[in-house]
């Protein structure tokens, strides 16, 4: 049984955009440097190549070695989609730049740790350099996107055409291996403070905003001494420069946004808790903010009431008292799974199948000796806000590592069908524009063996 190759076809979306970048800040930054090749108007360097070549092996843990020569074909057909889809008059709206744009801070941000070190880590002045430079780059990386979906638009397969890949596979024994998949549902309790230590959060916020207000207290050093934001030791509350696309959560950016200079807000609530906000100046677009967060404490005798009350509803869907189903509908209350019979839907994906292997390590604890039909332990967990709840998992389906089979997994072999198609379609494509377009080959790679024809020189 032969695993599936790992090329650069697997790799992802977001990596892709990385080695994209990565090429941008090169081309910035090398004033002088040698060109590997030129596809139309399109220019890739010698250290565009070594740079991508390193991120490859690097992102993929060593999974993917590749050559200078294989790294440059990559980004010669990166190039080639670009330039023929500004000839095709393919059209990129400012509104699917700028959407691009804050999904790749926030999962830069995510990845480093804060944006200041995104900023440090590519090389940039601030965060509105880095990013001037993404929008280029997320309008070339969309520009190629809507010429493949051009290209490969009309593209499908029919079952006869599913069924003579599956056998083709079959016969050269590289039928694919599919990882152990399970489909997961939930109920969920939550651990609520009471409406007294509410009441307390808020009165002791409103004492804050009086005190700054009255010049009795610096609204720094009060964040310093009462928030539960955990980036005050380095901020002091400050949140910097925040914009209507900053990664904020929607009632927070409208409060900000509401506010007049040296303004403080009064309390209000978000998942994380309780914060008061005070606006120091308008810049533009942006704001400059500072906030305090409190977070109400909730007692242990609320949290083992709440454990208590899922393990009793655990023994009533048990004992057929009551269906999962049903409990999810009347007792569960989480917002995102309770109006659909409690399901998980994979983020990564937004469809209903985990990949078993590539779990968090805490779920794939809590899942991992599940059968289909039978539900986990009570156990206890809390959002990145701070909210305190308990937690039963259903197995609603669950399917082990597997030969790939042509009745079992029909729409999975259908869907590697169409990609093979699609790839087909795109490579026809290619094969016609090369000799169509202008390519200009450095000596160093006119050595290079090319699945396509590269070395042809359009004077």
């Amino acid at each position: 049984m032969q695993l599936k190759t790992i090329t650069l076809k697997n790799i992802s979306t977001v990596f892709i955009f990385l080695l994209s970048i990565a090429s941008t800040v090169n081309a910035q930054r090398v004033k002088i440097d040698g060109v590997a090749v030129v596809v139309g108007k399109n220019v890739v360097l010698d250290s565009d190549i070594e740079k991508f070549k390193q991120e490859v092996e690097v992102r993929s843990e060593g999974k993917v070695t590749i050559s200078d020569c294989e790294m440059l074909e990559e980004l010669m057909q990166q190039k080639l989609m670009a330039h023929h889809a500004i000839i095709d008059s393919v059209v990129v709206s400012q509104a699917e730049i700028d959407s691009k744009v804050e999904r790749s801070i926030q999962y830069f941000t995510q990845e480093y740790g804060s944006e200041e070190k995104v900023v440090a880590a590519y090389g940039f002045n601030d965060m509105q350099d880095l990013k001037k430079e993404l929008k280029s780059v997320q309008e070339e990386n969309l520009l190629r996107e809507k010429e493949i979906q051009k290209i490969t638009q009309d593209v499908d397969v029919t079952p006869e055409e599913v069924r003579l890949f599956y056998k083709g596979l079959e016969e050269k024994n590289e039928l694919p291996e599919f990882p152990a998949e399970v489909e997961l549902a939930q109920i969920v309790l939550y651990a609520e403070p009471t409406k007294e230590e509410n009441d307390r959060i808020i009165k002791k916020l409103l004492e804050i905003k009086r005190a700054v207000e009255e010049d009795e207290a610096s609204f720094k050093l009060k964040a310093i001494i009462n928030s539960d934001d955990p980036s005050v030791a380095q901020n002091a509350g400050n949140l910097g420069d925040l914009t209507k696309d900053s990664p904020f959560i929607k009632k927070f950016k409208e409060v900000a946004f509401s506010l007049d200079p040296g303004q403080i807000s009064e309390p209000f609530k978000t998942i994380f808790g309780y914060h008061i906000v005070l606006l120091h100046k308008i810049k533009g677009k942006s704001r400059e903010v500072s906030h305090i967060l409190m977070q109400p404490e909730i007692s242990e005798e609320k949290l083992k009431e709440t454990k208590e009350q899922l393990e009793k509803l655990k023994k009533d869907i048990s004992k057929n008292t009551i269906t999962f189903a049903d409990a999810v509908k009347k007792y569960s209350e989480d917002d995102e799974t309770k109006n659909n019979g409690g399901f998980i839907i994979n983020p990564q994906t937004g469809d209903l199948p985990f990949d078993l292997t590539r779990m968090q390590p805490s779920l794939y604890a809590r899942v991992n000796e599940l059968q289909k039909g039978e539900l986990s332990d009570v156990f206890y967990d809390e959002t990145r806000g701070g909210e305190k709840m308990y937690k039963i998992l259903f197995m609603k389906n669950r399917t082990d590592t597997h030969i790939a089979s042509l009745v079992e997994d029909y729409v999975k072999v259908q869907e590697l069908a169409l990609i093979k198609k699609k790839e087909e379609a795109i490579a026809k494509w290619s094969k016609e524009k090369i000799q169509e377009t202008y390519i200009k080959l450095a000596n160093d790679y006119k050595k290079c063996e090319f699945k396509s024809d590269w070395k042809k020189e359009n004077k």
